[in-house]
């Protein structure tokens, strides 16, 4: 039986805004299930945290939002990602990308190589 472990401080904007690149406007729900969904069932999106961060980039100017009938017919804001929100997908990744890169090299790193 897998785990589900909450989404680490600091990604969720990204995978909120990848999510919508990926897929278009979806609702709260949606994103949330998608994300755990991408992630296999190992991530769990608490509610309470993905609003915030969608007002946040709502905000920023990342995200949009509009209402309209969900799948089973209730009023949902959907969100898409904006020109804005594209661009800032693109330097999030690459500020991860980095990021990743420099913890692999502590991983990697032996007493010898340091001498």
């Amino acid at each position: 039986m897998k785990s589900k472990k909450d989404v680490q401080p600091g990604t969720l904007a990204l995978m909120v805004l990848k999510t919508l690149d990926v897929l278009g406007p979806l609702h709260g729900y949606g994103i949330a299930r998608r994300i755990e969904q991408i992630s296999g069932d190992l991530l769990f999106v608490n509610q309470g945290t993905l609003y915030p961060v969608l007002l946040r980039l709502e905000q920023e100017g990342a995200v949009e939002s509009d209402w309209g009938p969900s799948e089973n017919n209730r009023r949902a804001r959907f969100y898409r990602l904006t020109r804005a929100g594209r661009k800032l997908l693109e330097s999030e990744k690459r500020d991860w990308e980095q990021t990743a890169a420099i913890i692999a090299r502590f991983f990697e790193v032996k007493a010898e190589d340091l001498a």
